[in-house]
């Protein structure tokens, strides 16, 4: 394949194509935006910095309050920086590991443990699963650091666009964001960005410049190479306009640096369609529309607008106690213009349910299980049968988080292993594939379900022996 394929005038093309499947999905990310986080997409890389984007559509904290609590219990249930939330092993089950062996899995984990918390990946997390849960998608961002080994970037809403192999696996993203001349300048070089950078970098270093960070497989890869150009994936950096036709930079990567969190996908579709946000949104636009409802209601009956006789009109009346008002001439008096009384009370009813609902869907009552179970007087029995009811239903979502999470610690492992700070392999695990275990609280809660049903099996086989 000739080089000069890849020019920009390529990369626009290919940005143009997946801009144009994002296009599709793009309206229900904004109303998804409107009810659970006004400020969550930037569809527009030039808003950056903006202030805080005010919905009118959001009237009731339960959306807020529903994604909050799903991060939180994801975190602390999933990737807890507190506990012990996966661990090293060996993929093949038959091969038995000797202490040494045993012993340098644990010192790796325990390094990437270190690593993971010095960094900024726990301070990121939150976001990552808010945004997971409203827009059922996101997307970090993984770099080397000299100081942490690695670091990390949660990429607004919109700013990029992402394709998946034959397998289903992401493998290219398109990034759009904004950069500072002065940033600019001290990464690429003033010789390879343009004359409006330059000029900004000499009178207005803050002005910010329009980039494109493009990563994609690379059509020219070569096993093993050491050049660049010829790595298992291709990366380009190029800002959009002011006349140039070079890149920034053009680069490669043995390992892909952007990793995907994701829902459930419908089939080859490249962005998920089933998730919480999607799922809360019919019950998200019922509640606001009742607590508008509701409002006018509440409205009415503090405040509502008065009838009475012609001849009151522009006379001064009090109501004030033990104040004499003369009367019309029609002997009525004044009354309010709505006889009927408004239904309060089952608006507030249907409200309650409502608020529920969207809590549940983000698994909040999960989360809370404990909490919830104890007001209400229920067995420790019951209590764990809840919990494995609601784990089912989680476990989808689980494992998908598992799986970019794998991704994450894989990409971590690499980079120890070129920063050369991973003790000696022992020679008996070389040819072995690492394998990664999550233990964190959910993931030890999900295969409790599998020693539950046993339990209860042996459980009843014993009273059926005693019985007989």
């Amino acid at each position: 394949m000739n080089e000069k394929k890849y020019d920009k005038k390529y990369f626009e093309q290919r940005r143009a194509e997946l801009k144009q499947i994002f296009e599709q999905i793009k309206p229900d990310l904004q109303e998804l935006a409107d009810y659970f986080s006004p400020n969550g997409v930037r569809f527009i890389a030039r808003n950056v910095n903006k202030p805080y984007v005010k919905s009118k559509k959001i009237l009731d904290s339960t959306t807020f309050i529903a994604v909050r609590n799903f991060a939180s219990g994801m975190m602390t249930g999933a990737t807890s920086p507190t506990r012990r939330w996966f661990k090293t092993g060996i993929m093949n089950k038959k091969f038995k590991m000797s202490y040494n062996a045993k012993a340098w899995c644990a010192i790796q984990a325990e390094l990437t443990r270190k690593i993971l918390y010095s960094s900024n990946f726990y301070q990121l997390l939150p976001e990552v699963y808010e945004q997971l849960g409203i827009f059922l998608f996101s997307c970090m961002a993984m770099e080397k650091d000299y100081e942490n080994v690695v670091n990390f970037k949660v990429l607004p809403i919109g700013s990029y666009y992402y394709a998946k192999d034959g397998r289903g696996v992401v493998d290219t993203v398109c990034r759009n964001y904004m950069e500072s001349a002065k940033n600019l300048v001290e990464r690429y070089g003033l010789e390879n960005c343009s004359d409006q950078v330059r000029t900004a970098y000499k009178e207005k270093p803050n002005d910010l410049f329009e980039i494109i960070h493009f990563v994609e497989p690379n059509k020219e890869y070569k096993e093993n190479s050491p050049f660049s150009a010829q790595k298992k994936y291709i990366s380009v950096t190029y800002e959009v306009g002011n006349g140039t036709e070079g890149f920034l930079k053009k680069s490669g990567f043995d390992r892909f640096p952007y990793v995907v969190f994701e829902a459930s996908c419908n089939g080859e579709d490249a962005y998920p369609s089933k998730g919480c946000g999607v799922y809360a949104l019919p019950d998200a636009k019922q509640l606001m529309t009742l607590i508008k409802e509701l409002g006018k209601a509440v409205k009415k009956m503090v405040s509502p607008a008065y009838q009475g006789a012609s001849s009151l009109k522009n006379r001064k009346l009090s109501d004030q106690p033990g104040f004499f008002n003369e009367d019309g001439d029609n002997g009525v008096g004044i009354r309010p213009i709505h006889e009927v009384n408004p239904q309060v009370l089952e608006l507030k009813v249907i409200i309650a349910e409502l608020r529920e609902n969207i809590k549940s869907i983000y698994y909040n009552d999960l989360f809370a299980m404990i909490l919830n179970t104890a007001e209400r007087g229920r067995t420790a029995t019951e209590v764990n049968e809840l919990k494995e009811e609601k784990m089912v239903l989680l476990s989808p979502l689980l494992e998908q988080i598992h799986t970019a999470l794998k991704q994450i610690l894989d990409w971590v492992f690499y980079a120890e292993m070129e920063a050369e700070i991973l003790p000696e392999v022992p020679q008996e695990l070389e040819g072995e594939e690492i394998e990664i275990e999550f233990i964190s609280t959910l993931a030890q809660a999900m295969k409790a379900q599998n020693i539950s049903s046993m339990e209860r099996f042996i459980t009843f086989t014993a009273n059926m022996a005693q019985a007989v």
